[in-house]
């Protein structure tokens, strides 16, 4: 797979689909949980990187899957990831919670 084949979201998009409660819906924050401590997405769950091997059998191919991080790059290995394991609705936050605070919107704590 290659960069360019990944789909992505910008944050005001993101945050559009998590007001709307947009179905099938799961944003995911693969940082670390120091770094999710400083706040994250509306509604995201925690699954960090490392263990996210372990998890590919806990998402349903039908749901519409947001990867985030600090920049962008982690959750674009997320995205690749699911890919070659066969996961299409697959999307990468643009900009990471970096993008996320630089488009005015307020990181939230987990849960």
């Amino acid at each position: 797979m290659f960069m360019n084949s990944i789909k992505e979201v910008d944050a005001p998009e993101l945050a559009k689909w998590v007001e709307e409660k947009h179905p099938k819906l799961r944003v995911i924050d693969v940082r670390g949980m120091g770094e999710i401590a400083s706040g994250t997405v509306s509604g995201a769950e925690a699954v960090p990187l490392h263990i996210l091997p372990t998890k590919v059998g806990e998402f349903d191919r039908e749901e519409k899957l947001v990867f985030v991080c600090r920049s962008g790059a982690r959750s674009a290995q997320a995205c690749m990831f699911l890919q070659q394991h066969g996961f299409e609705n697959v999307f990468n936050l643009r900009g990471g919670m970096i993008g996320w605070v630089q488009s005015g919107l307020q990181p939230v704590a987990l849960g």
